[in-house]
């Protein structure tokens, strides 16, 4: 991990820490997407009772390096992403993976990021540069993973990630 944030208001982008709390079932200790129920306001305005699959978001600092080199000026938690990654391809792992951080805690992943407009508020064209269609037309999400709190614990920049694959059949990460 090369970085992880939070923040205890609905804002885009995310304050990096020194080190987060995970809590079981909830998410990162005062951030403001925690709880049992889904925090994003997009998703309370259709169900305020859904389940939060949503506790946690991934992004990997490889797509800061891509969108820099495209221009942008984009850096760990700005995105709103509470964990900075490098050396793992988020976006291909299945659906169901456990990642291990640090000493104690894991996240499963649920599915991908579904980028917003609020995007485009942070810089004009980003949104459409986390999105990208594959040689049969259908369109990819690169904006990161999100993932649920299977066991809470401290997680610290510069931990390592184990990553522990669900049985087969995968199946592949969807918006979520």
């Amino acid at each position: 991990m090369i970085a992880v944030s939070r923040s205890t208001t609905h804002t885009f982008t995310k304050p990096n820490q020194e080190s987060i709390q995970l809590l079981t079932g909830l998410g990162v200790e005062g951030d403001s997407h925690m709880g049992k129920t889904v925090q994003h306001r997009s998703r309370v305005a259709v169900d305020p009772n859904q389940p939060n699959l949503r506790q946690i978001h991934l992004i990997h600092a490889e797509l800061h390096d891509e969108l820099q080199a495209a221009g942008f000026a984009v850096s760990a938690g700005q995105m709103g992403e509470n964990i900075t990654t490098r050396g793992i391809n988020l976006l291909d792992l299945p659906t169901g993976t456990r990642l291990h951080l640090g000493n104690k805690a894991v996240v499963e992943l649920t599915g991908l990021g579904n980028p917003c407009a609020q995007l485009d508020q942070f810089q004009t064209g980003l949104m459409a540069a986390v999105l990208d269609r594959d040689e049969h037309g259908k369109l990819i999400r690169k904006a990161g993973v999100m993932g649920i709190v299977a066991i809470g614990g401290e997680v610290r920049s510069g931990d390592r990630i184990q990553i522990e694959l669900p049985p087969e059949p995968h199946q592949s990460l969807d918006r979520v």
